[in-house]
């Protein structure tokens, strides 16, 4: 029975189907191993047995009733503690936002309910879900399933050590700056970053937030591809508002054969360089892809200024990201700003500016940011796929420090702490969608997942690439403590 904590969900919903086991009886066996194995994790912080119990009694009665079953019926999930549940907390981690109760629920949440999924819990977060690790006053620390002693990531932290340890079926989390990629490269499982406007957010906010915040994404995170690509045919399509008008069609997978791809790879780059073992990874599977009969190209770039770009980004990221400060907070920021020198272009100065920018200088990043995005889409012209590495190491150590004075050890260099949102801001800059896929574990026995880039709106067929390349190096493998 232990595999069967590692099936894909869909796998699961197929065994509902063809009534080898009834829904009560999969969520106790996941309620089991949360209750026996999450001790240690920490990583389903929010429990809502008793509820989902019901609702598997009622889709014990569907299945025998002979009703229409949807694609996930009977399957157990959980879901980032960020997103709505009707009755659940909704914190981000805020520990002033402790007794902020959901009245209703996400629109991630309603898709997956609507095709039969069994919510049990939400998963833990960073504070404000701004960390690669996943702590915060509430909840405690979510340890990482391969070493207890590292990160799991963030902020969807909780979403991959729940998927990796094999205690849900199915997550969804939400990504600015990796947190979505970052979790699922930490943890050996997979993540989708979708197209940005693709999947609705609402529901993914606290009280107040309506508008959808730009740059940020919510999307799944799964123990295979087909499982993202599940996921992704429930999510995908309007917020509520555009339904009267507004139609999604994603172009659907079109490549038969790895070798029908065409790949660029960029394993490393001077602005934030990766350990010797990830660069390696990229070049490794690359290998492969051209064994395979693949077109693959080490030096195919977009043609745009990277240093200009990824200035972009952090102006855009830091933007949304201090929106929510209060106005003392902001003031000593201005004055931080204005103090500046106007030839300081270090990303610390970048992200000073971007926190305190009016809307005339929103307008002009935007219009860079514009400017980019006809680029990238002249370079996916020519090219399918482009593989980089997700962030900079496999997972690090547990680090509480002041978050400002951080650093992360690559290989026997120290580089600053943010400098890995890099590899975040090539794919958020653009509206990219991006895939990042298990391959394998490092020396030390810890996962390295790359990202498979694509188009805007090409989500269907980074996932694809990756369903197709696990046929060759293999996918998700459990961690060995919990198999």
């Amino acid at each position: 029975m232990t595999e069967m904590a590692f099936n894909s969900a869909t796998e699961l919903a197929a065994l509902v189907r063809d009534r080898e086991i009834r829904p009560s009886e999969l969520l106790e066996y996941f309620i089991d191993r949360i209750e026996r194995l999450d001790g240690d994790i920490n990583a389903v912080v929010v429990r809502d047995f008793e509820r989902a119990r019901a609702t598997a009694r009622e889709a014990d009665a569907a299945v025998v009733s002979g009703a229409a079953l949807g694609p996930l019926h009977g399957v157990p999930m959980t879901i980032k503690e960020s997103y709505d549940i009707e009755g659940l907390p909704t914190t981000w981690g805020i520990p002033i936002m402790k007794g902020n109760i959901a009245t209703g629920d996400s629109e991630s949440v309603k898709a997956y309910k609507a095709a039969g999924a069994v919510f049990l819990g939400k998963t833990n977060v960073p504070l404000n879900l701004a960390d690669f690790q996943s702590y915060n006053e509430i909840y405690g620390t979510t340890q990482n399933p391969w070493d207890l002693g590292r990160t799991p990531g963030g902020s969807s932290g909780g979403s991959a050590a729940a998927l990796a340890a094999g205690l849900t079926g199915l997550e969804s989390g939400s990504d600015i700056g990796s947190s979505i990629r970052n979790p699922a490269h930490f943890c050996g499982v997979y993540g989708h970053k979708p197209t940005w406007g693709v999947v609705p957010s609402q529901g993914h906010g606290l009280p107040g937030m309506v508008a959808g915040p730009d740059i940020a994404v919510c999307g799944p995170l799964a123990r295979s591809a087909d499982d993202l690509a599940l996921a992704m045919d429930l999510l995908a399509g309007p917020e509520p508002l555009n339904r009267p008008g507004w139609k999604l069609d994603l172009p659907k997978p079109d490549k038969k054969s790895l070798a029908d791809f065409r790949v660029a790879i960029w394993p490393d780059d001077e602005l934030s360089p990766v350990s010797a073992e990830v660069s390696g990874r990229v070049v490794k599977i690359a290998e492969t892809l051209s064994r395979l009969g693949a077109t693959v190209s080490d030096t195919a770039r977009p043609a745009f200024d990277l240093k200009k770009q990824h200035d972009t980004y952090l102006t855009l990221l830091n933007g949304v990201m201090s929106a929510a400060l209060p106005p003392e907070i902001m003031a000593e920021m201005k004055r931080q700003a204005d103090a500046l020198d106007p030839a300081d272009m270090s990303q610390e100065a970048v992200m000073a500016r971007a926190a305190v920018m009016s809307h005339r200088e929103w307008l002009h990043v935007h219009n860079d940011r514009e400017r980019f995005r006809y680029q990238w889409r002249s370079f996916f012209d020519e090219w399918d796929i482009l593989l980089c590495p997700t962030v900079a190491t496999p997972a690090f150590e547990h680090d509480h420090s002041e978050i400002q004075q951080r650093a992360l050890k690559v290989d026997a260099d120290e580089r600053p702490y943010f400098e890995q949102l890099f590899w975040a801001g090539i794919v958020i800059t653009s509206f990219l969608p991006s895939t990042v896929f298990p391959t394998g574990p490092s020396v030390a026995g810890l996962p390295i997942g790359l990202q498979a880039i694509g188009a805007e709106y090409d989500d269907l067929r980074t996932i694809d690439f990756t369903r197709l390349l696990a046929r060759e190096i293999g996918g998700f493998v459990p961690p060995p403590a919990y198999r």
